[in-house]
């Protein structure tokens, strides 16, 4: 039994491999019945999306072991190259890349279209993970911060570029690696909490109202903590600091954002009703998923999915299949496997020895977590349409390979923890 836990298999976290595979696996047949052809019916055919999503699947997988099997100290060694590339790649895209649905964020191989984006998160997560590592015996502090924060902004300038706002949003997750290192305080995290509340109140009531109310409150807290003289100074500068806010809100909204964007934030606000223009893909995803009920209406029994209802099913909308055919309980199942893996991923984190490998697994977490509850929360209505894969269960290669090579990765590290990273 000692042999086999010395062994390099029993070093590796099975649980966690367990649980990748059957997210593909029920990515695979939710893929088979979002974009069933009853022509070539076979799950393995290469004329379908489902044929070459487990083509993708089985080269995820022969991408896993390889990285297993490689040593573990080549990732950290070689981070700042892997960016470098990544870097080039998301610079060649604005070049030659292909434009689809008004993104230029693909390049076409001809065979398999490589969307940059997707391996920008990996890259970002390994150079991040080096340096905050390389510093961790110093205390925090803002040089170091704001270094973290220029690699995290280099890849998000270069993505808005293409423009692709939901890849670029992903990255701003890592702000949770920042916090567990240290770097960003609770202050902070209620800080960003209420600039998007206060974003939200913005667009639904008048700035000026809205600034009044918030005198009103900041008068009362003056009063209450009238005597520390400290509390004034800071209730004074977060009033003040909410103020401009508020009054830059309307200068973003209409001048920053997209037509298309800000209708979909209109949408989720119940501002505009448009079931059958900017709304029409929220719309229908919700009639399908809603369709499920408790039990589902059984595999390769959805009228919604089976009729294309809804656009992109097999991608960014895979979860109205899952809604669909399996009901409540089965979408209720798929995020039980979601949570249980991001549990897993932060038990790992915690574990590791060496700083690089727990700021690694950190940045894991929070990019799988964003991904996870932006693309459930959009097609049950909860977060704005912004067009960002489900990891592992959504069609395509770039998504698939990047999460499948960010976890084992991970991996790779936990196997390796009683050594030196």
């Amino acid at each position: 039994m000692n042999n086999q836990k010395n062994s390099f298999f029993g070093k590796i976290d099975w649980l966690t491999i367990s649980l990748w595979l059957a997210l593909c696996i029920i990515g695979l047949f939710n893929i088979h019945a979002a974009v069933y052809d009853p022509e070539n019916p076979g799950l393995f055919n290469m004329a379908t999306r489902y044929g070459k999503q487990s083509m993708y699947i089985a080269s995820a997988l022969v991408l896993g072991i390889t990285i297993l099997i490689i040593d573990a100290k080549f990732f950290s060694s070689a981070s700042p190259v892997i960016y470098a590339l990544v870097i080039l790649l998301l610079i060649a895209v604005l070049v030659v890349g292909k434009n689809v649905g008004g993104n230029q964020a693909w390049i076409d191989l001809g065979f398999f279209r490589l969307q940059p984006s997707e391996f920008g998160k990996l890259a970002t997560c390994l150079l991040l993970a080096n340096y905050l590592s390389s510093q961790s015996n110093k205390n925090p502090n803002m040089h170091t911060l704001a270094i973290g924060a220029g690699i995290v902004l280099f890849p998000v300038f270069l993505v808005m570029l293409q423009p692709d706002t939901g890849s670029a949003l992903a990255f701003f997750s890592l702000i949770f690696v920042f916090y567990r290192e240290g770097y960003v305080n609770n202050s902070l995290l209620i800080f960003g909490g209420l600039c998007i509340v206060l974003f939200v109140m913005a667009l639904l009531v008048n700035a000026w109202i809205l600034i009044g109310i918030l005198a009103v409150l900041a008068g009362f807290f003056m009063w209450t903590f009238r005597k520390k003289r400290k509390n004034l100074i800071n209730i004074g500068i977060i009033f003040a600091a909410s103020a401009v806010f508020i009054l830059s809100v309307d200068l973003v909204y209409n001048h920053v954002l997209q037509s298309h964007q800000r209708n979909r934030i209109d949408i989720i606000l119940g501002k505009m009703d448009d079931p059958r223009g900017q709304g029409y893909n929220l719309n229908q995803s919700k009639i399908a998923i809603g369709s499920g009920q408790l039990w589902g209406k059984g595999y390769l029994q959805g009228t919604q999915t089976k009729y294309n209802f809804v656009p992109e099913q097999s991608t960014d909308f895979i979860f109205c299949t899952v809604g669909e055919e399996w009901g409540f309980v089965g979408s209720l199942f798929l995020i039980g496997i979601y949570l249980t893996l991001l549990l897993r991923i932060i038990h790992i984190a915690e574990r590791q020895r060496s700083a690089f490998a727990r700021i690694y697994a950190y940045g894991v977490a929070s990019i799988l977590f964003f991904h996870f509850f932006i693309n459930i929360g959009m097609t049950i209505g909860i977060v704005p349409v912004i067009g960002i894969p489900l990891p592992f269960i959504s069609y395509g290669g770039s998504s698939l390979w990047s999460f499948t090579i960010l976890l084992f990765i991970m991996l790779k590290f936990d196997s390796n923890r009683k050594g030196v990273v």
